[in-house]
């Protein structure tokens, strides 16, 4: 079956590749990032890779007021949403925010305050219609506040925990809500990371968010390893934890 998908954030790596499942099944696309010729390109690389439609929207995702008018002309453009899956955000200086709070603003307004502005548009179409699937990416720094990117953590932490309250409220309007939680991602982004065996490649998180997106699986780490780790870090005690450089 055919799907209406959206993509918001669309020129993100993962974006790109989980884009390419969905092109290659011949769904109906609609992209929306703030760089106006990776956009092109990456609409293009979804035609010549068999997209029924590409549709594009270039628009800055931080800027809250226009969402509803973002939603109003994707409809509009591509018809409802079957599938809406969101990668918008950014990979925050924490020693900026230390420094200076107004960069740590920055920083919860993007990971944080702007996916819910999106995440509530959604929630509110797809209850009406009583279908529909919502998957966001945020990532296993939400699980723990750690030194190294508390004010990170603490955006996707909030976006965790809406998902988590969004699915609860959705979920007998026959809603599926997917929090998705990625560890390390060997990206642009993350180029001058060292690396190890703990990163993944984009195509491998791809396939993870399509295969719960077919599944049944609420809440999901990339790769599965993740989960394993994460429950050890959230239940070394306090009077431990506060002490070890993470």
């Amino acid at each position: 079956m055919m799907r209406n998908v959206l993509i918001l954030g669309a020129t993100s790596s993962v974006a790109q590749a989980t884009a390419r499942i969905y092109a290659r099944d011949g769904h109906r696309l609609h992209l929306v990032a703030r760089n106006a010729q990776r956009l092109d390109a990456v609409a293009e690389d979804m035609r010549v890779l068999g997209a029924s439609v590409v549709k594009t929207t270039l628009q800055d995702l931080n800027v809250t007021e226009s969402h509803s008018r973002l939603f109003s002309d994707v409809e509009k453009e591509l018809g409802p949403v079957d599938h809406a899956l969101i990668f918008h955000g950014t990979l925050a200086d924490q020693k900026a925010c230390e420094a200076d709070f107004s960069h740590a603003l920055r920083e919860l307004e993007t990971n944080a305050l702007s996916t819910l502005s999106l995440l509530t548009h959604l929630a509110n179409d797809m209850e009406k219609r009583g279908e529909g699937i919502i998957a966001v990416v945020t990532s296993v720094a939400g699980d723990r506040g750690r030194q190294s990117n508390y004010v990170y953590g603490a955006a996707k932490s909030t976006v965790n925990t809406f998902l988590e309250g969004l699915r609860n409220r959705l979920f007998k309007s026959g809603v599926r809500v997917i929090t998705v939680k990625p560890g390390f991602i060997d990206t642009p982004m993350t180029s001058d990371f060292p690396k190890g065996p703990l990163w993944a490649t984009p195509d491998t998180i791809a396939r993870g968010i399509l295969k719960a997106v077919n599944g049944s699986k609420d809440v999901i780490y990339l790769p599965g390893f993740w989960r394993v780790i994460m429950l050890i870090i959230r239940h070394v005690p306090e009077v431990i934890f506060k002490r070890l450089s993470l």
